[in-house]
Protein backbone atom coordinates (compact mmCIF):
# COMPACT_ATOMS: atom_id res chain seq x y z
CA UNK A 1 0.00 0.00 0.00
CA UNK A 2 1.31 3.42 -0.88
CA UNK A 3 2.22 5.92 1.79
CA UNK A 4 0.45 9.22 2.44
CA UNK A 5 0.39 11.79 -0.35
CA UNK A 6 2.94 14.52 0.20
CA UNK A 7 1.44 18.01 0.55
CA UNK A 8 4.63 19.58 -0.84
CA UNK A 9 3.39 20.23 -4.42
CA UNK A 10 0.30 21.88 -2.98
CA UNK A 11 2.41 24.04 -0.70
CA UNK A 12 4.65 25.01 -3.62
CA UNK A 13 1.59 26.09 -5.54
CA UNK A 14 0.43 28.24 -2.66
CA UNK A 15 3.85 29.90 -2.45
CA UNK A 16 3.76 31.05 -6.10
CA UNK A 17 4.54 27.96 -8.15
CA UNK A 18 1.11 27.43 -9.76
CA UNK A 19 2.16 24.36 -11.75
CA UNK A 20 3.88 22.73 -8.79
CA UNK A 21 7.02 22.08 -10.83
CA UNK A 22 9.62 23.75 -8.68
CA UNK A 23 13.17 24.52 -9.69
CA UNK A 24 13.82 20.95 -10.85
CA UNK A 25 11.83 21.62 -14.02
CA UNK A 26 13.87 24.70 -14.93
CA UNK A 27 17.29 25.12 -16.45
CA UNK A 28 19.28 28.05 -17.75
CA UNK A 29 18.74 26.70 -21.26
CA UNK A 30 14.95 26.45 -20.91
CA UNK A 31 14.77 29.95 -19.40
CA UNK A 32 16.51 31.38 -22.48
CA UNK A 33 14.37 29.59 -25.07
CA UNK A 34 12.08 31.62 -27.36
CA UNK A 35 9.32 30.26 -29.53
CA UNK A 36 10.16 29.99 -33.25
CA UNK A 37 7.05 32.02 -33.99
CA UNK A 38 8.42 35.01 -32.07
CA UNK A 39 11.57 35.32 -34.19
CA UNK A 40 9.89 34.84 -37.59
CA UNK A 41 10.36 37.55 -40.22
CA UNK A 42 6.84 37.14 -41.53
CA UNK A 43 3.71 35.02 -41.31
CA UNK A 44 2.01 33.69 -44.44
CA UNK A 45 -1.52 32.31 -44.50
CA UNK A 46 -1.90 28.96 -46.20
CA UNK A 47 -4.12 25.89 -46.41
CA UNK A 48 -3.15 22.43 -45.22
CA UNK A 49 -2.23 20.18 -48.19
CA UNK A 50 -3.43 16.86 -46.81
CA UNK A 51 -7.18 16.49 -47.28
CA UNK A 52 -10.35 18.13 -48.55
CA UNK A 53 -11.18 19.95 -45.32
CA UNK A 54 -8.99 22.96 -46.09
CA UNK A 55 -7.80 23.84 -42.59
CA UNK A 56 -6.15 27.24 -42.38
CA UNK A 57 -2.48 27.43 -41.49
CA UNK A 58 -0.08 30.14 -40.44
CA UNK A 59 3.35 29.58 -41.94
CA UNK A 60 6.16 31.30 -40.03
CA UNK A 61 9.14 32.23 -42.22
CA UNK A 62 12.59 33.34 -41.10
CA UNK A 63 15.40 34.06 -43.56
CA UNK A 64 13.19 32.68 -46.39
CA UNK A 65 12.88 29.30 -44.64
CA UNK A 66 9.75 27.84 -43.07
CA UNK A 67 10.43 27.54 -39.33
CA UNK A 68 6.97 26.68 -37.98
CA UNK A 69 3.46 25.90 -39.20
CA UNK A 70 0.47 26.23 -36.89
CA UNK A 71 -3.28 26.31 -37.18
CA UNK A 72 -4.82 29.66 -38.14
CA UNK A 73 -7.24 30.78 -35.42
CA UNK A 74 -8.88 33.13 -37.95
CA UNK A 75 -9.85 30.22 -40.22
CA UNK A 76 -13.62 29.68 -40.19
CA UNK A 77 -13.03 26.03 -41.11
CA UNK A 78 -10.57 24.86 -38.47
CA UNK A 79 -10.45 27.78 -35.99
CA UNK A 80 -6.77 27.20 -35.28
CA UNK A 81 -6.88 23.43 -35.00
CA UNK A 82 -4.85 20.96 -37.08
CA UNK A 83 -4.88 17.18 -37.18
CA UNK A 84 -1.59 15.31 -36.61
CA UNK A 85 -0.75 15.42 -40.33
CA UNK A 86 -1.43 19.15 -40.56
CA UNK A 87 0.57 19.75 -37.41
CA UNK A 88 3.52 17.96 -39.00
CA UNK A 89 3.43 20.08 -42.18
CA UNK A 90 6.69 21.84 -41.30
CA UNK A 91 8.58 18.54 -41.47
CA UNK A 92 6.95 17.87 -44.84
CA UNK A 93 8.25 21.20 -46.17
CA UNK A 94 11.74 20.91 -44.66
CA UNK A 95 12.26 17.17 -45.08
CA UNK A 96 15.84 16.25 -46.06
CA UNK A 97 14.43 13.72 -48.56
CA UNK A 98 12.07 16.19 -50.29
CA UNK A 99 12.42 16.14 -54.09
CA UNK A 100 12.99 19.44 -55.88
CA UNK A 101 13.51 18.09 -59.39
CA UNK A 102 11.26 16.38 -61.88
CA UNK A 103 11.95 12.65 -61.99
CA UNK A 104 11.05 10.32 -64.85
CA UNK A 105 11.52 6.59 -65.18
CA UNK A 106 11.39 5.48 -68.83
CA UNK A 107 9.64 2.21 -69.71
CA UNK A 108 11.65 -0.87 -68.67
CA UNK A 109 14.26 1.31 -66.91
CA UNK A 110 15.49 0.47 -63.43
CA UNK A 111 16.28 4.01 -62.35
CA UNK A 112 14.98 7.56 -62.40
CA UNK A 113 16.20 10.36 -64.67
CA UNK A 114 15.95 14.08 -64.03
CA UNK A 115 14.00 16.13 -66.56
CA UNK A 116 13.68 19.84 -67.20
CA UNK A 117 10.21 21.27 -66.59
CA UNK A 118 9.68 22.18 -70.26
CA UNK A 119 10.62 18.67 -71.39
CA UNK A 120 8.25 17.09 -68.86
CA UNK A 121 5.37 19.40 -69.86
CA UNK A 122 5.95 18.68 -73.57
CA UNK A 123 6.02 14.94 -72.84
CA UNK A 124 2.68 15.13 -71.01
CA UNK A 125 1.07 17.28 -73.72
CA UNK A 126 2.28 14.92 -76.48
CA UNK A 127 0.83 11.92 -74.65
CA UNK A 128 -2.54 13.60 -74.06
CA UNK A 129 -2.80 14.64 -77.72
CA UNK A 130 -1.72 11.20 -78.99
CA UNK A 131 -4.07 9.34 -76.63
CA UNK A 132 -6.99 11.57 -77.59
CA UNK A 133 -6.35 11.00 -81.29
CA UNK A 134 -6.00 7.22 -80.88
CA UNK A 135 -9.09 6.78 -78.68
CA UNK A 136 -11.43 9.40 -80.15
CA UNK A 137 -15.02 8.25 -80.72
CA UNK A 138 -16.80 10.56 -83.13
CA UNK A 139 -20.11 8.68 -83.35
CA UNK A 140 -21.83 5.40 -82.57
CA UNK A 141 -22.14 2.59 -85.11
CA UNK A 142 -25.59 3.88 -86.09
CA UNK A 143 -24.36 7.46 -86.61
CA UNK A 144 -25.33 9.13 -83.32
CA UNK A 145 -22.76 11.72 -82.21
CA UNK A 146 -20.42 10.87 -79.31
CA UNK A 147 -17.44 13.22 -79.68
CA UNK A 148 -15.60 11.76 -76.68
CA UNK A 149 -12.55 9.84 -75.53
CA UNK A 150 -12.33 7.15 -72.91
CA UNK A 151 -8.55 7.10 -73.30
CA UNK A 152 -7.76 9.19 -70.25
CA UNK A 153 -9.30 10.24 -66.97
CA UNK A 154 -8.78 13.26 -64.75
CA UNK A 155 -8.73 13.43 -60.98
CA UNK A 156 -8.85 16.89 -59.42
CA UNK A 157 -7.39 17.44 -55.99
CA UNK A 158 -8.92 18.70 -52.80
CA UNK A 159 -5.87 20.83 -52.12
CA UNK A 160 -6.25 22.68 -55.41
CA UNK A 161 -8.27 25.84 -55.21
CA UNK A 162 -11.69 26.18 -56.87
CA UNK A 163 -10.27 28.00 -59.87
CA UNK A 164 -7.69 25.28 -60.60
CA UNK A 165 -10.31 22.53 -60.36
CA UNK A 166 -12.70 24.57 -62.52
CA UNK A 167 -10.06 25.01 -65.24
CA UNK A 168 -9.18 21.31 -65.16
CA UNK A 169 -12.85 20.37 -65.53
CA UNK A 170 -13.37 22.83 -68.39
CA UNK A 171 -10.20 21.85 -70.26
CA UNK A 172 -10.74 18.09 -70.09
CA UNK A 173 -14.45 18.40 -70.89
CA UNK A 174 -13.51 20.41 -73.98
CA UNK A 175 -10.92 17.74 -74.85
CA UNK A 176 -13.71 15.15 -74.80
CA UNK A 177 -12.85 13.33 -71.58
CA UNK A 178 -15.76 11.56 -69.90
CA UNK A 179 -14.07 10.32 -66.73
CA UNK A 180 -13.62 13.49 -64.70
CA UNK A 181 -13.68 13.26 -60.92
CA UNK A 182 -12.46 15.13 -57.88
CA UNK A 183 -10.81 13.73 -54.77
CA UNK A 184 -13.05 15.86 -52.56
CA UNK A 185 -16.11 13.98 -53.82
CA UNK A 186 -14.67 10.48 -53.48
Amino acid sequence: MAGPISPLPFLRQLRGDPLGLGRSARSRHSEELEPRTKTADRVVQSVCPYCAVGCGQRVYVKDEKVVQIEGDPDSPISRGRLCPKGSASESYVNSPIREYKIKYRPPHATGWEELELDAAMDMIADRVIRTRAQTWEEETEDGKPLRRTLGFAVLGGATLDSEENYLMKKFFSAAGAVSIENQARI
